[in-house]
């Protein structure tokens, strides 16, 4: 109320109190009251997710992020990372995204230290490497606004595959992560692609991503703008499912470029196919993340497997003139020989030839990287090669006297070279025409 009489007094000040000016104070007074009642919703909402949703962030003794329950046990997952009783969203029949046939840019943020900012990106905030709870790996927990930029990027082909998992805290109650494709004349103008875009002449793709809000019913959005200073040939937003700030609140996200055509998925549902995102005569030299904010303090999101690949996969052609095709989009859970769901397109691209193809036999072979012993990873790939084979059998009817299956382990590198992005060339399936 303080602050609302200030602003009468300073508005009398301005002009004189006639009837125009009633009505524009009586509209100062119903602003400011909406403002008020807004935040009290805010506020209620959330103090009801809590109770409904019966989760918290915390961090353990050693600082890292964990999510746990209230009454600080973990939360009950499946093998994936999920709720037992979420709604996670499987990839269906019509996800058809192929990832790219190399891969020449990989972060796992694997060579980072916990509670560190990982050295191969640039920023204008901060954030911090973390492990959390029933998910592999580690991840970059972004908890203020920013950008940040993976400066090992610095080429974006005219074919090329992005994909990186993208999650909030159970309870987010935030904006959105943006992503954007940009051309930087210089290395500080990655500042420039942030949660919004500063137009300076340069052709651009901006693409943002919110997750839905169990306890309002919100669904996710998305929204993409595309073009160069100011002027958009594409401006437009979707709402999707699949990802929300309960039980699913990991997205894996897939992104394929063909020239200027763009199809972005989410959790294997395609959100955009945009035909002319990229302009023809641009080129893209960069990738950055942006977040703007969020309405909580204890809010943040989690950034992690980001991969770039490029080449389209011929598999057609490579299988059955070359007698060989190669994939680096069959992914497996760390030491184990479960298939990802993000692989099913991959996995739908090779059943579609084999059964234009029913009479080829087809060897299936498994390859790990150097990591960890050499005899469990030839087990583990011998163990990989069976799984894609019951995978295709089970799923997609292919004769299974057709297929027989090998494990080589490391023995067999494609690239010697021990970055993330030579280790992930080297987990791969290949399938040999007999």
């Amino acid at each position: 109320m303080k602050q609302f009489l200030a602003i009468v007094m300073c508005f009398a000040l301005c002009v004189s109190f006639n009837s125009s000016s009633a009505q524009i104070l009586d509209r100062i007074k119903n602003k400011v009251k909406q403002r008020g009642d807004q935040k009290v919703d805010k506020t209620v909402d959330k103090g009801l997710d809590e109770v409904e949703n019966g989760s918290k962030v915390k961090k353990d003794e050693d600082g890292d992020t964990k999510v746990k329950n209230a009454d600080g046990t973990k939360i009950k997952t499946d093998a994936d990372g999920t709720k037992e009783k979420g709604d996670q969203m499987a990839f269906n029949s019509k996800y058809d995204f192929v990832p790219g046939e190399k891969v020449i840019a990989f972060e796992d943020f694997s060579k980072a230290e916990i509670g560190d900012f990982p050295t191969r990106w640039n920023t204008n905030a901060t954030a911090e490497v973390v492990t959390i709870n029933n998910k592999e790996g580690k991840w970059l927990k972004i908890a203020k606004e920013g950008v940040f930029h993976p400066e090992f990027i610095t080429t974006l082909p005219d074919n090329f595959t992005l994909e990186f998992d993208l999650a909030v805290n159970p309870e987010w109650r935030g904006t959105h992560m943006a992503v954007n494709f940009a051309k930087l004349d210089k290395p500080t103008d990655f500042t420039d692609y942030y949660h919004y875009v500063s137009w300076r002449g340069n052709h651009a793709v901006h693409l943002q991503f919110r997750p839905g809000f169990i306890g309002t019913q919100t669904q996710a959005n998305s929204k993409i703008v595309a073009g160069n200073s100011g002027n958009h040939t594409v401006n437009n937003d979707v709402d999707f499912i699949g990802w929300n700030n309960g039980s699913n609140n990991f997205a894996h996200i897939s992104m394929w470029r063909q020239a200027q055509r763009l199809r972005v998925y989410v959790n294997g549902e395609k959100i955009w196919d945009i035909p002319r995102a990229f302009d023809a005569t641009s080129n893209y030299n960069a990738v950055t993340f942006g977040m703007q904010g969020s309405y909580g303090s204890d809010d943040y999101m989690l950034l992690g497997n980001i991969k770039l690949a490029v080449g389209a996969a011929d598999t057609r052609n490579k299988l059955m003139t070359e007698g060989k095709f190669v994939t680096r989009g069959i992914l497996f859970d760390v030491n184990s020989d479960k298939i990802k769901p993000e692989s099913s397109g991959a996995l739908k691209d090779i059943a579609n030839v084999l059964k234009e193809n029913a009479g080829v036999k087809v060897k299936i072979v498994g390859h790990t990287d150097s990591d960890g012993d050499d005899k469990a990873n030839m087990i583990l790939s011998e163990k990989r090669a069976a799984a894609v084979k019951n995978y295709l059998v089970k799923e997609y009817g292919i004769d299974e006297t057709s297929l027989t299956t090998e494990g080589k382990g490391e023995s067999e590198l494609a690239d010697k070279n021990p970055t993330p992005e030579g280790k992930a060339n080297n987990r791969r399936v290949e399938f040999v025409k007999l």
